[in-house]
């Protein structure tokens, strides 16, 4: 499976044209898409390639790898993204945040002419909620009441923790793990969430992903939306 993910992150890179402003993804399926733009500006395949990192993880393994940046004053419009995700349905929405990046990855996303999403088969449902739940990022004031919040909407949440700790995003916030069991309206669900004080992002990437290319056990497929 890691062999097909790196080949699916491949095929994505083959969208990325010289000249480029390039989301850079997060995760174990992303980083092989940045390795891949890095081998081709080393070879000169691609040139004046210029990268938006994600998350910290992403922009470390850029800067470790040569890709060039922009600061993270950035503005404008990114030409091309090429991300993972978590959980995605047929319409090609997406659970995100698995890594605590999805900020981020949100901003990206929506400044983004084309977001390119890489999964392997295992990430596919018929309906988000189904396989995993949705992250929410909130501010460590009144996180509790943010919990209370989420499950009366349905939802049971979890406090993401690393090493005893509450796990923090890049931002210094804290994330909820928040189990809703299939969600019958994920649009509905996520402006619900996006409504509430203290809750700063939530994992619900609906109408952002342009392309999705799948690595199965019978190769790469590639769909549009």
């Amino acid at each position: 499976m890691a062999r097909l993910k790196r080949d699916a992150a491949e095929r994505a890179v083959s969208l990325v044209e010289s000249g480029m402003i390039v989301g850079l993804g997060t995760g174990s399926t992303a980083i092989f898409a940045t390795r891949r733009i890095s081998e081709l500006l080393e070879s000169g395949a691609l040139r004046d390639i210029v990268g938006v990192p994600t998350s910290a993880a992403s922009e470390n393994a850029a800067r470790r790898l040569g890709v060039p940046l922009l600061d993270r004053e950035w503005s404008g419009t990114i030409d091309i993204t090429i991300d993972g995700a978590d959980e995605v349905d047929p319409a090609l929405n997406l659970i995100k945040g698995g890594g605590g990046a999805l900020l981020w990855e949100k901003i990206v996303a929506q400044s983004s002419r084309r977001e390119v999403i890489v999964v392997d088969e295992s990430k596919l449902s018929t309906r988000l909620g189904t396989r995993w739940p949705v992250p929410i990022e909130v501010v460590a004031f009144g996180w509790r009441s943010q919990s209370d919040f989420i499950e009366s909407l349905g939802g049971a949440a979890s406090l993401r923790a690393e090493e005893g700790r509450p796990f923090e995003t890049d931002e210094g916030n804290y994330v909820l793990d928040c189990a809703f069991g299939p969600i019958a309206d994920v649009s509905a669900l996520g402006d619900r969430l996006a409504g509430r004080a203290g809750i700063v992002e939530h994992g619900l990437f609906v109408g952002l992903a342009t392309d999705l290319i799948v690595a199965g056990e019978g190769g790469i497929e590639h769909r549009v939306r």
